[in-house]
């Protein structure tokens, strides 16, 4: 942020989607150059500003491994991930040994983006754990780094079930705390926002789950039930302590609500700073963004809208500046999770050393069209339903795209036997496979595509 968190804040720029989908080759440079440079210690920690702290964060460091995930499918070719390999492994072994006993859920001190140490099995900490774990899995598997991937799917598994067992209660995840720190900050039963933020970041980048779906929806319901508010007034009224990013008469994801009977905000303060205790109080606009994107993915399209608006309209010219979405300093860059919201209603997919790409619109599927942007080229998609089929068009303005396949979502209750692909005009063969509302085209060969060529693409 401008006059407050100077710095690419590893703890607060991995929630932006923006500049690693926009501007990929800018987005590769900070991983090699700061996080996995001069940021990353000999034990495998990433100091979460750069040669500018002296800690890392477990937050951040979980969101750096995905990121350098994402960077590796926003690449040409495999060049990056080998490049930086050794040293993604390294950091993430840093992140398993805050998990001692490997059994998938992290211990002991948790620093992360709310500014302290949090102590005890924390659900959102541990469950961007297990995506990271996911994350370095891929990696791994594809530079051949078999143990290794073994190693992180072996403690996944064991995280997967034990965050649940262990750590959701009744409609949504929650945290266990040490009881050596009570006097630790702490959401403990608390509704918090980024409770499910590892599921959210699966999505993001393609992988498996890494909270399983039922829980997980259930947790977002509990969000949209308990902390989504059209007037955050008589809230803060009731808890002053925190910053004013919404005023009385705004609507807001509130960041914690404890509605229940066993904890409460002075026992999540503990002896805890005012300000950090504070945050829980607040509605900032990157976390919103990011719980509004992940309700998309699962298909709460009115709410993730709707959380959306929220902060459109805070921001509306008559109120605030809408270049300047402020969380604790100005044009905070955290704000750009924004661009996951975009990325979630166009249900985008892309892995460009695979030469793939994808779409799942979740907003009028029938009639859709959107821009994309891959590693070496941009244009638009679209896509309509017709009497028989689905039409889907590639038109690249600028650059290159690269393919070998696509996937688009179908209706699951319709029979989907047959496709026809024409670049250019011209006919290509193409194989078709249909399984559970996704159908994947492969390209009989590799497809490059430059502007003023149209793919074309009928299922039917």
């Amino acid at each position: 942020g401008v006059g407050c968190c100077e710095g690419t804040c590893g703890h607060v720029w991995h929630y932006a989607q923006a500049v690693g989908r926009l501007f990929p080759d800018l987005e590769r440079t900070v991983r090699e150059r700061v996080d996995f440079g001069l940021a990353l210690q000999p034990d495998g920690a990433i100091h979460f500003r750069g040669e500018f702290n002296q800690i890392p964060a477990v937050d951040g460091q979980a969101g750096t491994i995905l990121r350098a995930l994402r960077e590796h499918q926003m690449s040409v070719d495999d060049g990056f991930l080998k490049r930086n390999w050794p040293r993604i492994r390294q950091a993430a072994m840093w992140l398993m040994s805050k998990d001692p006993n490997r059994g998938g859920l992290l211990e002991g001190n948790q620093h992360n983006t709310l500014d302290t140490d949090w102590y005890g099995r924390v659900a959102w900490l541990s469950g961007l754990y297990l995506a990271a774990l996911l994350a370095a899995e891929a990696m791994a598997i594809d530079v051949q780094d078999l143990e290794f991937a073994r190693k992180c799917r072996a403690i996944f598994d064991l995280g997967h079930k034990r965050i649940v067992t262990e750590l959701f209660a009744e409609d949504y995840f929650v945290n266990k705390p040490d009881p050596k720190h009570l006097d630790a900050i702490n959401s403990g039963t608390g509704c918090h926002i980024d409770q499910v933020f590892g599921q959210s970041w699966a999505f993001q980048v393609g992988l498996p789950r890494a909270l399983p779906q039922k829980e997980t929806v259930a947790a977002l319901r509990s969000l949209w039930r308990y902390n989504f508010t059209p007037d955050v007034g008589p809230y803060r009224d009731a808890y002053p302590p925190g910053r004013w990013y919404a005023m009385p008469g705004e609507a807001g994801l509130l960041m914690c609500t404890f509605p229940r009977s066993d904890w409460d905000y002075a026992q999540a303060k503990g002896k805890g700073p005012d300000w950090a205790a504070g945050y829980f109080n607040e509605c900032m606009n990157g976390f919103e963004y990011q719980v509004a994107s992940h309700m998309i993915w699962e298909g709460m399209l009115t709410e993730g809208l709707a959380i959306t608006r929220a902060v459109h309209d805070r921001y509306d010219p008559l109120r605030r500046n809408p270049w300047n979405e402020i969380e604790c300093g100005d044009h905070y860059a955290r704000s750009m999770a924004s661009y996951g919201v975009f990325l979630a209603v166009c249900g985008f997919e892309f892995h460009g050393p695979r030469g793939h790409i994808g779409f799942a619109p979740r907003l009028t599927p029938e009639n859709f069209k959107a821009p994309f942007v891959g590693a070496e080229g941009w244009g638009s998609y679209s896509q309509t339903r017709q009497d028989r089929g689905l039409k889907s068009v590639i038109d690249l303005l600028w650059g290159r795209l690269q393919l070998n396949t696509l996937t688009a979502a179908v209706p699951e209750d319709e029979d989907w036997s047959r496709v026809e692909v024409r670049l250019g005009g011209q006919p290509l063969s193409a194989s078709l496979n249909v399984n559970e509302g996704r159908a994947s085209v492969k390209f009989a060969k590799t497809l490059v595509i430059t502007p003023g060529q149209r793919l074309e693409i009928t299922l039917v």
